[in-house]
């Protein structure tokens, strides 16, 4: 233990505000171009989510995964279906997600409900991913009890010796799952804790509404 006091921890946020007139009536456009900044400023892994699920007794549970793709059906991120987080999604599919870009002092808030994305689009984006990469959605039996790590390391190398010199597929336990949101939130940080918060709502015509929420 050390003598720092996590209560005297504070950050003063000073680099911008967000306002109705400058926001994008749709909240896709919104997030397109708040993705784009975190890209352009080299943030580190500005793809890195936390993804919030339900477990059968209704536990929260929550782990960082990478965003993969994004555009108006929703937010896609590729697993294990096998793996806690696959089964709490088959089993209740719905779920949060949150983007924390700390240097931009700007969080982003999603919910919805999941799909499992078309095996065409899990084939592709499988087939994109380096060699090592692919194998080790083989080699590993994700959120699964092992006895070691050089089991694990086994495995790999019995896969590398198993598909030298061909195409590794697909396993059918891989694949991605999109969140098709319902509710989105930018939040951009401000000074005396006075932050701006814009949600979009989607209604039941279509509609996203845009409003603003006390800090």
């Amino acid at each position: 233990m050390t003598n720092l006091s996590i209560a005297d921890l504070r950050q003063n946020y000073t680099l911008a505000g967000l306002s109705e007139a400058d926001a994008a009536s749709n909240p896709f456009k919104q997030f397109q171009v708040w993705f784009s900044e975190a890209v352009a400023a080299q943030l580190p892994e500005p793809n890195a989510m936390t993804l919030a699920t339900i477990a059968p007794d209704s536990r929260p549970s929550a782990r960082m995964v990478l965003l993969k793709d994004f555009d108006e059906r929703g937010f896609t991120f590729y697993t294990n279906y096998g793996n806690t987080k696959g089964q709490h999604l088959s089993n209740t599919p719905w779920a949060a997600l949150v983007f924390w870009w700390a240097q931009l002092e700007r969080q982003v808030r999603i919910e919805g409900r999941v799909e499992k994305v078309s095996p065409q689009e899990s084939d592709e984006y499988f087939g994109s991913r380096p060699e090592t990469s692919q194998l080790g959605a083989w080699a590993s039996n994700q959120s699964q009890v092992i006895e070691s790590r050089e089991v694990l390391e086994q495995q790999f190398t019995q896969l590398q010796e198993k598909y030298t010199g061909q195409a590794i597929p697909r396993p059918t336990h891989w694949g991605g799952f999109r969140v098709i949101p319902d509710v989105i939130e930018f939040w951009q940080g401000r000074p005396s804790r006075l932050h701006d918060r814009l949600r979009y709502r989607l209604l039941e015509d279509g509609i996203w509404h845009k409003e603003r929420l006390s800090p």
